[in-house]
């Protein structure tokens, strides 16, 4: 095998089309400590993930993480597995397919065909992968492409390194696509509107809490004062959703969940704000996780078991989790705005029959054999 992987068949009267590809963390296979296993030694491996030096790193990951915890976070997987598979992938998947869709009546409204613009799913660790998706966007012709990572707020640990990977896989191909890359969306107003949608529709059919918790995946403080962006971004989405839903400042508290290790994370962090609502007994509260576009095991587990757990141990009554984004239909509609804004300059009318008949003569003449 070459240095370069083959280029699919050319031919010279075909229709070139512009692929997006969407992307997010991933998932193990299946809720077992040999999946999880796997999938948490590439996440983990990832030197955007963990900072520490790979000889100092490696030996810690393989002799004790990967021996302690692949079992604890397949209990965690169990309890939240459906009978289609892990709740990320699921919704993932529909939400690819939708994009499709919308995207194809959207480009029908243009003048365009339905199909310029084929849609894949990627996944950052795990299956499907990024670079077998953008395998199937260069199998039909896609000589551009638009790469969505479905991170609402840009981190260095995963809209960077979703870049990486989509820079490893070009650096095996002859042919390397124009491509674009959507670094974050924290403010854009139909994902805000959406976010603002899914939290008033919940509060219409089960009331309003005491208090709502607005709760983001966790980073080292470390990438605060190294310049992430990350920490800033997730203060804009919190104000503006909830300015979007109406909310005074005693209402509603931003927090961070998901640390890992014994360093300072990024703060409040939410299960000791969940521990201390418990404690002034407080009679409902609501966690909403506007990062998350999709339910997974950060939302369903971390937040609707053991969130839940630690806020009624302390004393409080209910927790409710609000459901991501996931398929509703308003945060579709602004996935396809978002999408559909960053296809522009791109999205010229493709050659008819005649032209690209006429390119065909044209090559045969010149010599072209195919």
């Amino acid at each position: 095998m070459g240095r370069y992987r083959s280029e699919p068949a050319f031919e010279h009267d075909r229709t070139t089309k512009i692929g997006v590809l969407l992307t997010n963390l991933g998932t193990p296979d299946a809720p077992t400590s040999g999946a999880v296993r796997r999938f948490l030694a590439e996440f983990l491996s990832d030197p955007r993930v963990v900072e520490i030096p790979n000889v100092a790193w490696r030996p810690l990951l393989h002799g004790v993480v990967l021996r302690v915890r692949p079992s604890r976070s397949a209990a965690k997987y169990a309890a939240i597995w459906t009978n289609d598979g892990s709740p990320l992938l699921v919704h993932s998947v529909k939400q690819k397919v939708l994009l499709n869709g919308y995207l194809g009546q959207r480009l029908k409204k243009e003048g365009l065909p339905s199909d310029l613009c084929p849609v894949e799913l990627g996944m950052r660790y795990g299956q499907p992968s990024i670079a077998a998706s953008l395998d199937k966007l260069r199998a039909v012709n896609c000589e551009k492409i638009l790469v969505l990572p479905l991170y609402p707020q840009y981190a260095a640990s995963t809209t960077a390194s979703t870049l990486d990977a989509v820079n490893a896989y070009f650096r095996t191909t002859r042919r390397v696509p124009a491509l674009r890359f959507v670094d974050t969306f924290h403010d854009d107003a139909g994902y805000i509107r959406a976010l603002a949608q899914s939290v008033n529709e919940y509060w219409q059919k089960h009331g309003r809490p005491d208090r709502l918790v607005l709760s983001f995946h966790g980073l080292p403080r470390r990438s605060l004062t190294a310049g992430d962006p990350y920490h800033c971004y997730c203060q804009i989405t919190a104000r503006l959703l909830a300015d979007e839903i109406g909310l005074e400042k005693n209402q509603w508290i931003l927090s961070f969940q998901s640390r890992f290790g014994a360093g300072e994370w990024l703060k409040p962090y939410t299960f000791e704000t969940l521990n201390a609502m418990g404690r002034e007994r407080l009679r409902r509260v609501d966690v909403f996780c506007p990062g998350f576009v999709a339910d997974c095991l950060e939302t369903l587990e971390e937040i609707a078991i053991e969130g839940r757990r630690v806020f009624q141990k302390a004393g409080g009554a209910e927790l409710h989790a609000i459901p991501c984004l996931n398929e509703q239909p308003a945060w579709m509609a602004a996935m396809t705005d978002l999408a559909f804004r960053q296809l522009g300059g791109w999205l010229d009318k493709p050659p008819d029959a005649a032209a690209r008949e006429r390119t065909l003569l044209r090559a045969r003449v010149a010599g072209a054999k195919s």
